[in-house]
């Protein structure tokens, strides 16, 4: 996800997905014991600023919803005074923690309402909750009291982030987070099993001789879609595609390309990304409805493969990311 066929059962099955709550389910680690009570100081380099924690955060803010979900993974939620931002319904196993953490806004909150809430700590896999329209810079919060941790892919200056982006990114941020709280065991067991589940998805798909070329539909006109960085590029690679715009070589995962590249390029299947702000259906109806579009072969199969952004952004749905779009790409390979 003959191939039309496939694509059509692909597309029903994401989309009941979310009806039944069988989205891919990340095992967390089995909590009981409260943080802080042998708690080493720890620091943390990160983005340009180091922090040091003598003690773990009591009052912790997230900003995005991967950074919410790798806490409740990490069994966190008692530390969490507010979140924020979801781009697709939180995961069904946390949707019981989530429920008692206060939702600040349905984005970003004012500055306001974030200091309103009396917060140690803020965690976000976005840069711009740190401009100044929002929170501010992360150095101005610090003189506040407010320590904070932005995932290094995001850090505000390029030549911080790392050259190349993969799941061993996301296996450092859950790291760190685990030793900011003083669960480390938690993180490493964690990461243990996101590897496992991402070996089992590798071990099905096995080599693939001939990529599936794929164009990635983030939001809407002009198209905005992935680079060759990122987590995004990384997710098509693992999951034996092929990124059509994989030759724009810049240290940022999201760019604006124009209609014309896409048709000339002529993808096998495209991916439309779900979001809140920026739906797979409304993309899909306006390659639908535009004459223009025809011209892709992909429009005329119907070859569309569902994704919802949260799956994409680093965070702990990236190995079931890579999964459901190896599954719509290649489903032969996945049949029991």
């Amino acid at each position: 996800m003959g191939m039309q066929r496939h694509f059509s059962i692909v597309l029903v099955s994401l989309l009941l997905g979310s009806v039944c709550g069988c989205e891919g389910k990340v095992v967390s680690p089995n909590v009981t014991t409260s943080i802080g009570t042998e708690y080493t100081p720890v620091t943390i380099k990160n983005c340009g600023l180091n922090i040091t924690y003598k003690q773990p955060p009591k009052r912790a803010v997230t900003m995005t919803q991967s950074a919410t979900e790798v806490m409740l993974a990490l069994g966190l939620e008692k530390y969490m005074v507010g979140t924020a931002y979801l781009d697709n319904p939180i995961l069904p196993e946390y949707e019981q923690a989530y429920r008692k953490i206060p939702v600040l806004a349905a984005k970003y909150p004012s500055r306001e309402v974030f200091l309103g809430v009396e917060p140690d700590f803020v965690f976000t896999t976005e840069d711009s909750a740190f401009d100044n329209q929002t929170l501010g810079a992360r150095t101005e919060l610090l003189k506040l009291g407010i320590n904070s941790y932005l995932l290094p892919i995001e850090c505000e200056k390029p030549e911080l982030r790392p050259d190349r982006v993969t799941m061993d990114n996301l296996y450092q941020e859950i790291l760190d987070i685990g030793r900011i709280f003083g669960v480390e065991e938690r993180a490493q067991t964690l990461i243990k099993e996101l590897r496992s589940q991402l070996q089992i998805t590798q071990a099905k798909l096995g080599k693939i001789t001939t990529k599936k070329r794929i164009f990635w539909y983030d939001s809407e006109n002009p198209p905005l879609t992935v680079s060759n960085w990122g987590m995004p590029n990384h997710i098509i690679d693992l999951a034996g595609g092929e990124n059509i715009f994989k030759d724009i070589q810049k240290k940022q995962a999201w760019v604006t390309v124009n209609w014309e590249d896409v048709i000339n390029r002529q993808p096998d299947v495209i991916v439309l990304i779900d979001a809140s702000w920026s739906s797979a259906e409304e993309k899909r109806r306006l390659l639908k409805s535009n004459p223009a579009y025809a011209k892709l072969k992909a429009v005329q199969e119907d070859k569309f493969i569902i994704l919802g952004f949260s799956y994409t952004m680093p965070g702990i749905r990236n190995i079931e990311g890579v999964r459901k779009l190896a599954e719509a790409l290649y489903p032969e390979k996945f049949k029991q």
